[in-house]
C-alpha cells in the first residue's frame, strides 16, 4: 500500500483550543502523525512518499471561491489588522439574522467562515491544509492509475470542512476532493464511507444535493456528540441527492458488536448504489479510550473493520481524519490498513 504524507503538516500547530471552558493544547496536534508514522515503520509499511504539488482545480469544484480566498489570505489580514494571537472566531451569524453576508473586517470574516471556535488558524495553516489535500490528491491519482488502494496521511483532517466553512480541525475537505477527482476521471458513481466517530457534516453539506456521490457516516448521535446539529438518520439528501446520504447515529457506549452491524448495512448501501470507487474517511476515534468520543471499539476491531470494507473490492482512497487517544492512534490506524490489505 502506497502512503502519501507531507512534513508540511507541522506548519499547523495552534497552541490553544477552547475546551471545557478553558484553553488547552489542541487534541488535533502534530504528534498524532508521529505515532502513526512510527507504527507504520514498525509494521513494515515502507512505500511512503511525498505528494505531488497541490492542485487547486478540483478544490474549486468542491469549495466556495470566497472561502478559499479567505483561507489563503486570513493570516495576512489578521496580522495587518494589528491582532497578535492565533485566529479564533468570536462571533457567528446565527438564527434569524437577516441579510447575512461576509463582513470586510477580518474578525467578522473569520466568524462568517467558521462553524466552531475550537479550531484556530495560524501562520502555517493554509500551507498545511494544502499539503494534506495534496496527499489525498496524489493518493487518488495513484488509485486511478490502477492501484487497489492508497492511504493519504492527511493532517489537518477534512471531513468537517463544508462548502464554505472551516471547523472541527478541518479546512479543506480532502475526502470530498478525492471523490470529485474520481468523478472527473470518469467514475459514474463514487461512495464516501466515513467511520470517524464524529459526523462528517462537511462532506454531507457538499454532496447533499448530488446523486453521483453516496455519503455514508457512522457516528455519535447528534443529541450527544459534536458537531451536534447534523447527522440524524432522517437526513437523506435533497433534490438529485435524495437517498444519497445515509446517516447512522449511535448512542454512548456503543461497542463493536452493534457498530459492525451498522457498518455492514452501510457497506450494503454502497454496493447497491453501484459505486465504482470508494473514499474512506478514516477516523479511529471510535476507540474506547478516545478523550473526546464515547464508542467502545477495541484496537483489534479496526483490523476487522478494514477487512469488511476491503471486501467491497472497489478502488479505494483512505484519508486520515480523527483519532485523539495519542498513544493508540498509530496502532488503531495501522490495524485498519493491515485489515484492509488482508481483506
Amino acid at each position: 500500500m502506497r502512503i502519501f504524507f507531507s512534513e508540511d503538516h507541522r506548519l499547523h500547530f495552534p497552541q490553544a483550543e477552547l475546551y471545557g471552558g478553558e484553553f488547552v493544547t489542541p487534541f488535533e496536534r502534530p504528534s498524532r502523525i508521529e505515532y502513526i508514522l512510527r507504527r507504520l515503520k514498525e509494521r513494515g509499511f515502507s512505500d511512503m512518499i511525498a505528494p505531488a504539488p497541490f492542485d487547486p482545480t478540483p478544490v474549486a469544484q468542491i469549495h466556495d471561491g470566497g472561502f478559499l480566498r479567505f483561507l489563503e489570505s486570513a493570516w495576512e489580514e489578521w496580522v495587518a489588522s494589528g491582532m497578535r494571537g492565533e485566529i479564533i472566531a468570536t462571533g457567528y451569524p446565527v438564527r434569524r439574522m437577516p441579510g447575512v453576508r461576509p463582513p470586510r473586517n477580518i474578525d467578522g470574516k473569520v466568524g462568517y467562515y467558521a462553524l466552531a471556535s475550537e479550531t484556530a488558524i495560524t501562520a502555517g495553516t493554509w500551507a498545511a491544509a494544502q499539503s494534506a489535500c495534496a496527499s489525498a490528491q496524489s493518493a487518488q491519482r495513484h488509485v486511478a492509475a490502477g492501484a487497489k488502494v492508497a492511504f493519504a496521511l492527511c493532517r489537518p483532517p477534512g471531513h468537517h470542512a463544508t462548502l464554505d466553512m472551516f471547523g472541527g480541525y478541518c479546512f479543506l475537505n480532502n475526502a470530498s476532493i478525492a471523490a470529485q477527482m474520481f468523478r472527473n476521471d470518469g467514475a459514474a458513481k463514487v461512495a464516501i464511507l466515513d467511520v470517524d466517530f464524529h459526523h462528517g457534516n462537511g462532506t454531507q453539506d457538499i454532496f447533499w444535493s448530488r446523486g453521483d456521490v453516496l455519503f455514508a457516516s457512522l457516528h455519535g448521535h447528534p443529541e450527544d456528540a459534536y458537531p451536534y446539529f447534523t447527522g440524524y438518520s432522517d437526513e437523506t439528501g435533497a433534490g438529485d441527492g435524495e437517498e444519497a446520504t445515509a446517516n447512522y447515529p449511535m448512542r454512548p457506549g456503543t461497542a463493536y458488536a452493534e457498530w459492525s452491524q451498522v457498518l455492514d448495512d452501510a457497506i450494503e448501501r454502497i454496493r447497491a448504489f453501484g459505486a465504482e470507487a470508494l473514499v474512506v474517511s478514516l477516523g479511529v476515534d471510535a476507540f474506547k479510550e478516545d478523550p473526546i468520543s464515547f464508542f467502545k471499539l477495541e484496537s483489534t476491531n479496526f483490523l476487522d473493520c478494514g477487512r469488511r470494507i476491503a471486501r467491497l473490492g472497489l478502488p479505494t482512497v483512505i484519508c486520515m481524519e480523527g483519532g485523539y487517544a495519542i498513544e493508540a492512534v498509530g496502532i488503531n490506524t495501522v490495524n485498519f490498513l493491515e485489515g484492509f490489505e488482508n481483506g
